[in-house]
């Protein structure tokens, strides 16, 4: 019996109802423009609801446009909000649930990976997790026949995610995503100064650490700079906000981010 990760944050993070959502990705989509000599093979983009990070999410998937119809394959990594533990954790489910339907997990994939020392199957870790389900719906709108690799990062050092990322790069037909937002709580103008920070700190692949005060996705983040120093990669800030200029208070915001890496 094939098994269903059903959605935990539909109604939350993101409309319940199909409709609502297709015409709330699209919204966001429309309100943004991708530059055409931009390609992506990684993504680095925010996980909150989404009338706070939404629009900078699409500023993002705005780029796959043209691979609508190239990416069979998606690489999801992001941070575990509500299970403590070591490593990385892959799904043992077959199928993600969102309001405009079910997502193969590409099960093949993880064989590939599980033997990496770190790696580990645990279906808790994805239970409640929105880091990663946030992004389906947009993947869904963009294209066409694909599967996902979906791996929430607990406590792991960059280089099992460069190792995961070695095993999974593969070619055009596979895309990486990074799930992180930026700083959390701070004032607003404290948020800009360490969110600019952290965004030049991701395209000029620092090798200093980017810690879990500055994005709750460093793990992952970490790991795509270390592949991306390895491998000549290149990062482009595309969007820099942060919940006071989209949607909230700015005595105390998030940050959010969204960059591409080719």
């Amino acid at each position: 019996m094939e098994i269903v990760r059903p959605s935990a944050v539909a109604g939350l993070f993101y409309p319940a109802d199909a409709a609502k959502l297709n015409k709330q990705v699209a919204a966001d989509m429309a309100a943004c423009h991708a530059d055409p000599l931009l390609s992506p093979k990684a993504l680095i983009v925010p996980h909150a609801g989404y009338m706070y990070s939404g629009s900078v999410a699409a500023s993002a998937y705005q780029h796959l446009k043209p691979l609508k119809n190239i990416i069979k394959r998606v690489v999801l990594i992001g941070p575990s909000h509500r299970v403590p533990f070591d490593g990385l954790a892959i799904s043992t489910a077959d199928w993600f649930e969102t309001p405009l339907g079910l997502i193969a997990v590409d099960r093949q994939a993880e064989s590939q990976i599980i033997a990496i020392d770190g790696v580990i199957a645990l279906e808790q870790a994805h239970a409640r997790e929105h880091s990663l389900e946030v992004q389906l719906p947009f993947l869904q709108f963009l294209l066409d026949d694909f599967k996902i690799v979906p791996i929430v990062a607990g406590h792991a050092s960059p280089k099992i995610i460069a190792k995961v990322l070695d095993k999974l790069w593969g070619g055009p037909e596979t895309l990486i995503v990074i799930s992180s937002d930026l700083s959390h709580y701070l004032d607003y103008e404290s948020a800009r100064e360490a969110d600019a920070e952290t965004s030049q700190a991701i395209i000029n692949l620092d090798n200093r650490l980017i810690d879990g005060y500055h994005a709750c996705g460093s793990v992952g983040i970490n790991g795509l700079i270390l592949y991306a120093r390895q491998h000549n990669l290149h990062g482009h800030i595309l969007d820099l906000r942060n919940s006071g200029d989209t949607a909230g208070k700015r005595d105390s915001v998030v940050g959010y981010g969204a960059y591409l890496f080719q």
